[in-house]
Parts: structure tokens; sequence; C-alpha cells
């Protein structure tokens, strides 16, 4: 298998790298804060063609030619140079994309730009407490009234919603309907009359949900993405997104290299605990389930690249649940490793920073977190429903004869 780049992509790499010398900041910009240093470069990037490469410049971004061989590239070098590049935020992750495949010309123009600039934050409102991975049972309800829907009732687990400027929901429109269908999905300012967002505290220390009440809430019209009562298959396109950006696999490598340099100073007796067979066993377990995801990556971008999207459809639908499932394997790995010193209390500069697992506590935090994920997106015994039933054929309720 030759997985060399040819002559026109190596000279790319090369000018992507150029690019990437402007990065930390130097000079007076190395005053700005970090949110202002990132966003200025983001924006550099998006003139020269690197940031957003795909989306259309008339809504905020680089508006090249699709090339999967040169996203690659940018991707990879923009990771090593850690480097801000595309923002895997809720706005131009998630609603992006779904505004430009079912949006008005007018959202489109209104809320792209400032999502991908991240100016605007976002929420996602879809679970409920009564409707988790039952997302369609949801009864939060949207009642046409003049030229405006009225809201009523309550979303929970919702992130980021304590600083969202915005949120992309799911709201019953026509309760007489079926469960699939009445429900609309609606664009809402979270600065609206009769918004109450009350924020939950998790086991990491932090506040990453919400639960979200909403008491006569006004949504004009305008706000409707799609047709009215057709929201479940708006919101289908978003959860593809939201999966994808889940179960990308980027960081499973690193995060793996963490994972075998913290088996190198903790100790096992009087050696470093990567001497330890049990130990090598388990990593090397663990580094077989990373190196099958990244088969299974490169396998999926020679497919997209050969343009053959029905080889792609099944792996896909896969990648949540593996890349959620190696990063709990890693975690608890970690974990194990730590012995009582993840029994520690996190402190604060952990909660901030847990991402980067420099600390003992730090791993804990990252080994709490990891239970999120599994979850977000549609839950692992979800994601295998989905998996067997659309992507394998298999019957959607199998049951056995009594006796």
């Amino acid at each position: 298998m030759d997985l060399e780049y040819g002559p026109a992509y190596r000279a790319y790499r090369e000018t992507v790298r150029e690019f990437l010398k402007g990065w930390p900041l130097e000079g007076a910009e190395s005053a700005l804060s970090q949110i202002e240093q990132e966003s200025l470069f983001r924006r550099r990037g998006i003139e020269a063609g690197f940031v957003y490469r795909n989306m259309p410049r008339e809504y905020g971004g680089a508006g090249q030619e699709p090339d999967a061989l040169k996203d690659q590239i940018v991707l990879e070098e923009f990771h090593r140079a850690n480097a801000p590049g595309d923002l895997r935020s809720q706005g131009a992750g998630l609603l992006a994309p779904t505004l430009l495949e079912f949006g008005t010309e007018a959202q489109k123009q209104r809320f792209i730009p400032a999502a991908l600039s991240g100016e605007e934050a976002w929420c996602q409102g879809y679970s409920e407490p009564g409707s988790g991975s039952d997302l369609a049972s949801l009864k939060c309800q949207g009642r046409a009234e003049g030229d405006s829907f009225v809201l009523t009732g309550q979303k929970i687990w919702t992130s980021n919603a304590n600083a969202a400027d915005w949120m992309f929901g799911l709201f019953r429109t026509e309760p007489e309907k079926p469960k699939h269908a009445g429900i609309s999905y609606l664009l809402v300012d979270m600065r609206s009359e009769g918004i109450d967002v009350r924020p939950l505290k998790t086991l990491t220390g932090g506040i990453e949900f919400n639960e979200v009440f909403f008491d006569e809430v006004r949504v004009p019209m305008e706000n409707l993405v799609g047709a009215r009562g057709q929201g479940w298959g708006v919101s289908r396109a978003t959860l593809i997104h939201e999966r994808n950006l889940i179960g990308s696999s980027s960081m499973l490598r690193d995060m793996f290299s963490d994972l075998v340099e913290l088996a190198q100073r903790t100790r096992r007796g009087e050696c470093p605990a990567i001497e330890d067979a049990g130990v090598r066993r388990k990593l090397a377990e663990i580094e077989g389930y990373v190196c099958t995801q990244e088969a299974s990556n490169m396998m999926q971008f020679t497919a997209e690249l050969k343009g053959d999207v029905s080889r792609t459809m099944r792996p896909m639908m896969m990648n949540k649940l593996y890349s959620t499932d190696t990063t709990q394997r890693i975690m608890e790995c970690a974990y194990d490793l730590l012995g009582g010193e993840g029994l520690l209390g996190p402190t604060e500069a952990d909660i901030r920073d847990w991402m980067r697992n420099t600390t003992s506590t730090g791993w804990v935090e990252a080994y709490l977190f990891s239970l999120g994920p599994a979850i977000a997106g549609g839950a692992s015994n979800i994601q295998l429903n989905i998996i067997g039933e659309r992507g394998y054929g298999l019957p959607r309720d199998l049951r056995l004869p009594a006796g």
C-alpha cells in the first residue's frame, strides 16, 4: 500500500507549513487574549484558504473546491502545529452544515458566518427529562400563534446553554401527529423572555450541562429550519455531524502516546509499570483498537477519494462508537496505572486543563469526562441498534418464541 502523497500535494503541504510559521503570534499580537489570538489566526487561515476550506465564501468560509487530500493535509499540519483551525463547536460543527443543507438563504447569511467565527455561541436543545435515547418522544411544545411559535416545556443535558447566544432545537408543533412527525427544528434566541437556564454540576466538578425551561417563549416563524413538522429529518442530519465530531479519531493516537508515557513514569514495585507483563498486554490490546480505528479511517478516506460512497456508509456509522469505546479503554488503563493517586481531588487548574493529562488528577478528570461522550449523540447501545438496523439490515425487533 502506497500512502505517499504525489508531488503536487507534497508542495501543498509545504505551503501549509509555511503559513503555520505564523503561529504562535508574535510581537504586539501576542499580548492579545488567547481567544483573540485564535480568532485572528483563524481569520487569516480562512483568507489563505486553509480554514473552513469547503464552506462557501459568502457564508464566511474559504470557498475552496472539495479535495479530500488537501483537507487531510491541512488537518495533519494544523494538528501538528497545535494551531487553531476549524472550530469544533456546536455552531460551526453542527448547525452550519445543517443550514447549508436545509436552511433558507436568509438563515445561511445570518447565522453561518457568526457561527464559524465564534462570534455567536450555540447550544443544542434535543434531550428532555423523559426523552433521551428515545428522542422522538419529546414533549416540549411549540404552538403556532400568529407569526410566531410559542415554546413551553423543558430541555436537559444542554451543553453550553449557560453561555450560548442561540439554541437549535426540536419542538413538537403538531402534537396530534405520530411521535416522529409533528416535530419542528427551530432557532431560538437564548436572550428571549421566558427562558430560564439552570446549570448542572457534574462529577468532574465542572458545569458542562444545563436544564433549560421555556415559559411562553416566542420564536419568529422565520427561524423554522426546513418544513414545519419535518424537523426529525433535519435533526438526523445534525446528528450525523455530531457523531462524526464526537467520533473523530484524530486524538486517539495522541491519547495512547500519553498513556504509554504514563506507564513509563509510574511504578509497579521497583520497576516502571511498562515493564510489567500485564500492563504491556493491556497496552498492546488498546493499541490494537487504535490501529483498527486508524485503518478504518484510511479505508473510508480511500473510498471517499474514489467516490465510492457506498463503501463508507457502514464504517462511518461505527466511528463514534469505536472512538468513545477506545477512549474509555485508554482512560480506564490510565486510572488503573495511577493507583492510589486516582483518589486525589482535582485542583482548579486540573479542571481547567484536564485534556492535557499532565498530572495524575488531570488523568482522573479525563477519565471521568470520558464517560459522557459515550452517551452524547446517542448512547452506545443506541449506536449498536443503528448500525445493525440501518447498516446491516437487521430486523428492528427480534422476538424469541416463548419457552
